[in-house]
């Protein structure tokens, strides 16, 4: 005789029994979710303007700018300081080299709002009236550019260099210059006018 229990029918469904569980686990893991997202604070977008103040040269600036813009931008496509180049945008260059505070900053990768509150020194921002800073006079005498795109941000590195003391021997000036590239190569005529400046600077 069969056993015919088997296809009785009962009250018991599995496949329901588990649809139903896992549909009342996700109930609490969604709606805390949906409280979670509720209270979070919300990112604002990048692209949108935000205000900003860079002291530059001595002088406030107040801009009005996209959160992503770099130092560099801001100085040439807003404020119309030309001086520091736009080389290779990577940082490898050194072409865009400024002074945030005492320190030598690739402006390209240095965003603007990181640099609010500090002062920024641009090329713009050596010369005293007509004369002009002991560097800049130094790479003039020493005849230490040739197409001069890169003179800027050689200037404001080679500054930098004395002050850091890194000025000392050719050696030192070679190494601790190496971060800014003359594609015309005047590396010989450069390390003179950093070494006729360095005293001058050092005395001041």
């Amino acid at each position: 005789m069969s056993d015919t229990s088997s296809s009785r029918p009962s009250g018991f469904h599995r496949r329901a029994f588990i649809a139903g569980a896992a549909g009342s686990a996700l109930v609490p893991l969604t709606a805390r979710a949906a409280v979670q997202d509720a209270q979070a604070p919300v990112a604002q977008d990048p692209a949108l303007p935000v205000d900003v103040t860079l002291r530059v040269n001595g002088q406030d600036k107040r801009l009005n700018l996209d959160a992503r813009t770099t130092v560099l931008d801001a100085l040439r496509e807003h404020l119309k300081l030309t001086g520091s180049k736009k080389g290779c945008d990577h940082g490898q260059c050194g072409a865009c080299t400024v002074l945030i505070g005492d320190r030598r900053v690739v402006s390209c990768l240095t965003l603007a709002l990181a640099a609010e509150g500090q002062e920024i020194t641009t090329i713009e921002g050596l010369a005293t009236n007509d004369r002009l800073h002991p560097m800049q006079q130094a790479f003039v005498d020493n005849d230490a550019f040739q197409c001069g795109y890169c003179t800027p941000g050689q200037i404001m590195s080679a500054i930098a260099c004395v002050k850091e003391g890194h000025a000392g021997s050719d050696a030192d000036i070679r190494e601790y210059m190496s971060g800014n590239i003359c594609r015309c190569a005047a590396y010989p005529n450069i390390v003179a006018a950093v070494k006729q400046a360095a005293t001058e600077i050092m005395k001041g």
